[in-house]
């Protein structure tokens, strides 16, 4: 019986780390190299007017965020309790995949970087400032939203695995 609830909570996590997979990749390949066309100004008030999305607490996207950590979580202690040999290995490896190469840097780096834009009064700063506040937010944010999709697909390729071979 338990080990039914794994594989529910394993499918859980594959639906909802792809999504997350899917939001990531979507910005590393389309979100921010378009706005990266923009003049200082317009990318740094554009980002900053999506970011304002994910930080009024859209619902969907708090669903599937941090429905994907409780699922991933849910998924280690059920595994972890059922299985044994290299299966369970690889869903220690996903997990801790999951949770230090994508939620980390996350909270790490990429939330941060965009609390920096949200608290700047894009309006008053002259384009020497902005282009210095450009540099310094999109180099690093691209860098680790880059990082955590590598590590969110790779999670998932694990997790597809575990599940074929369950």
């Amino acid at each position: 019986m338990i080990l039914e609830y794994f594989y529910v909570s394993l499918i859980l996590s594959i639906l909802l780390c792809g999504l997350v997979a899917g939001l990531v990749f979507g910005f590393a390949v389309v979100v921010m190299p378009g706005i990266s066309k923009l003049s200082d100004r317009d990318f740094l008030i554009t980002f900053k007017n999506i970011d304002r999305i994910i930080q009024d607490n859209q619902p969907a996207f708090i669903l599937v965020w941090v429905g994907s950590i409780a699922a991933v979580i849910l998924t280690f202690i059920l595994g972890t309790l059922n299985l044994n040999g290299s299966v369970l290995y690889l869903l220690w490896l996903g997990s801790f995949i999951y949770i230090f190469g994508v939620q980390l840097p996350t909270i790490r780096f990429n939330i941060p970087l965009n609390n920096d834009i949200q608290n700047l009064d894009i309006v008053k700063l002259d384009e020497a400032e902005l282009a210095i506040f450009r540099t310094n937010f999109e180099t690093p944010w691209n860098f680790w939203n880059r990082f955590r999709t590598l590590n969110v697909i790779g999670v998932i390729i694990v997790f597809l695995f575990i599940l074929y071979l369950g």
